[in-house]
C-alpha cells in the first residue's frame, strides 16, 4: 500500500535573490519500506522533508498521504494522524519529564492520556523499547544526547503513525548512539511495519535503508 507520493514538488525561496531549493521532486513511498536522502548542507534535504510532513506548502505539485491529496484545509489533520516527526535538535520541552515528551502529540491530539488510556499505555511500552523506562519521570533535561533521540524516538510513535520522518537523527550524536539510533529506526520498519524517511549524511545510517537518494541542485538522483 502507497502511504506517501509526491509528484513534481517544487519549492523556491527569495531572501533576497530567487533560490531554487527543489526543482522536481518526484517520490513513493510503500508501507513497511524504508527511504535515505542523502547531500550536503543547504541542498534541501530538511526544506523536502518538511513539505512531505505538511508542515511547509510547496509552490507547486500535489502530496498525496495515505490516499489523501494534501491541501491547506486538511495538512494538520493528515500529519496528526499519519506522520512522526524525529529532529535533529530533539526538540524537546526540556523542563517537562520523559514521559510526559513522549505524550506531548497524543495532549495536542486531544487525545486522553491518563494512566489507563491506549495513549499513556502505548507510551510506556514505546519508552520500554527504546530501553528508557527507567527515566519516564526524569526530566528532559537530565538526559544524555542519546538518551534524549530515543525519547524523540518514542515520542514520534506516541500517536501510532504510518509514516516516521527524521532529520539528521544521529547528527549530534557520537558513533555508537548513532548506531543505535539507526538500529532502532529500522526496528520501527521491520518489527512495527511503520514506512521512514531519513535525511542524513551518514553513509552508514543510509545503508540502513532499502533505498538511497541523492538530493542534488534541487533533484533526486
Amino acid at each position: 500500500m502507497t502511504i506517501l507520493q509526491a509528484e513534481h514538488l517544487k519549492k523556491s525561496f527569495f531572501d533576497p535573490k530567487r533560490l531554487d531549493v527543489l526543482s522536481d521532486i518526484s517520490l513513493t513511498l510503500c508501507a513497511g519500506e524504508s527511504i535515505a536522502i542523502c547531500g550536503r548542507s543547504g541542498e534541501g534535504k530538511t526544506t523536502l522533508l518538511h513539505i512531505l510532513g505538511t508542515l511547509e506548502a510547496p509552490d507547486s505539485g500535489i502530496l498525496t498521504i495515505a490516499k489523501i491529496q494534501v491541501t491547506p484545509r486538511n495538512a494538520h489533520r493528515l500529519r496528526q494522524q499519519n506522520i512522526g516527526f524525529i529532529f535533529q535538535s530533539f526538540n524537546l520541552l526540556e523542563d517537562f519529564t520523559t514521559l510526559d515528551n513522549v505524550l506531548m502529540p497524543a495532549r495536542i491530539a486531544r487525545l486522553p492520556t491518563d494512566a489507563n488510556s491506549a495513549a499513556y499505555q502505548n507510551a510506556i511500552e514505546n519508552l520500554r523499547e527504546v530501553d528508557l523506562l527507567n527515566r519516564a519521570q526524569t526530566p528532559a533535561k537530565l538526559l544524555s544526547g542519546g538518551e534524549r533521540q530515543r525519547v524523540a524516538i518514542a515520542r514520534a510513535l506516541c500517536n501510532n503513525p504510518a509514516l516516521i520522518l527524521a532529520d539528521e537523527p544521529s547528527g549530534n550524536l557520537d558513533r555508537a548512539n548513532a548506531q543505535r539510533i539507526g538500529q532502532l529506526l529500522i526496528q520501527c520498519v521491520n518489527v512495527k511495519k511503520k514506512s521512514l524517511i531519513l535525511a542524513t549524511h551518514d553513509p552508514d545510517l543510509a545503508a540502513l535503508c532499502d533505498r538511497r537518494y541523492l538530493l542534488k541542485d534541487g533533484l533526486l538522483c
